[in-house]
């Protein structure tokens, strides 16, 4: 997975990438289902990069084995002029993109995976910053509910937020982690799938990344969020987990220079471990039976994807 990882960030460490030259590459190596999307928003312009890997018994073709959702989530890959270089942010893009170049090619030498991978990303060269604590944040061209409704697909009935975690305090963890499972509202607990998945991937003991409900509430509700990587489980009602590139100290997600490609090789070597478990039956993001005990006893949450509860008194 190095080898991808290395191919997709020289491409995307440019000022002039676009969501075509990303779509070319995929062409390249034989990739029928690409697609891309212009975006205009009120600070800019995006191209949102949407990928399929067709798996021999997927929804695509009609068969029975279920759809993962990658979304290398962020604000933009660059934030030039005031920065020259790919910033830390577009780590997420880097390693979902990383990801489905492996996939593609694996599918050239025979080995098909069960089920389809869908695989979005937005390629911005130039995305403006914003301020936030303790380091400051990569902005968005566009909105973050836009950016929602373009990356989640209705045929994810799993997804994986890839997402640049390395702006805050609360993981001091040089590689990634990955968050509890969330699903319309709820917090479930981690999945045992994801966390044996993932000391395979790494040889090492799993790592996960404490989130809060602030963390799955939409952006611009006036709540701290982490940073955008549980935005996706606002927009679905499939079960989310993040996949966070992480770091032992506080990176701004606008600093150049601070991607570590091993530990983007060794989430998307992750990310592509599922999608083989998952395709194939063989990972669960969550135990439906607890979610149905949970349904019965404390009923829905969804109000905590929405803008909030406005009753009276609100």
């Amino acid at each position: 997975m190095l080898k991808q990882t290395m191919e997709v960030f020289e491409l995307l460490d440019a000022a002039r990438v676009d969501g075509e030259r990303v779509a070319a590459m995929f062409q390249g190596v034989g990739l029928r289902d690409v697609a891309v999307e212009t975006v205009q928003g009120e600070r800019g312009s995006t191209d949102f990069v949407r990928l399929r890997i067709v798996g021999r018994r997927g929804r695509s073709k009609g068969g029975d084995a279920p759809t993962l959702g990658l979304i290398g989530q962020l604000g933009g890959i660059g934030a030039r002029p005031a920065r020259v270089g790919l910033v830390s942010d577009g780590d997420g893009a880097v390693c979902a993109l990383a990801c489905a170049l492996k996939l593609t090619e694996m599918q050239k030498r025979g080995d098909i995976l069960d089920g389809d991978v869908q695989v979005v990303t937005h390629i911005c060269p130039n995305a403006p910053t914003t301020p936030h604590e303790p380091v400051p944040f990569m902005g968005s061209p566009i909105g973050i509910g836009l950016a929602m409704e373009k990356s989640v697909l209705p045929d994810m009935e799993a997804i994986l937020s890839i997402d640049t975690t390395r702006g805050n305090r609360v993981i001091n963890h040089r590689g990634f982690a990955i968050s509890p499972t969330v699903k319309e509202g709820y917090v479930l607990r981690v999945s045992d799938d994801l966390l044996d998945l993932m000391s395979v991937v790494t040889g090492r003991m799993p790592t996960v990344l404490p989130i809060s409900t602030q963390d799955i509430t939409p952006y611009g509700n006036g709540l701290y969020h982490i940073n955008s990587i549980m935005q996706p489980a606002t927009a679905t009602s499939a079960p989310v987990v993040g996949v966070a590139i992480t770091a032992e100290i506080a990176v701004p997600g606008c600093a150049t220079g601070a991607s570590q490609l091993v530990d983007i090789a060794s989430a998307a070597g992750f990310c592509m471990e599922v999608a083989k478990a998952y395709g194939s039956g063989h990972c669960r993001f969550y135990d439906p039976e607890e979610w149905d005990v949970l349904q019965r006893t404390y009923g829905s949450l969804k109000v905590l994807q929405s803008g909030g509860y406005r009753g009276p008194g609100a």
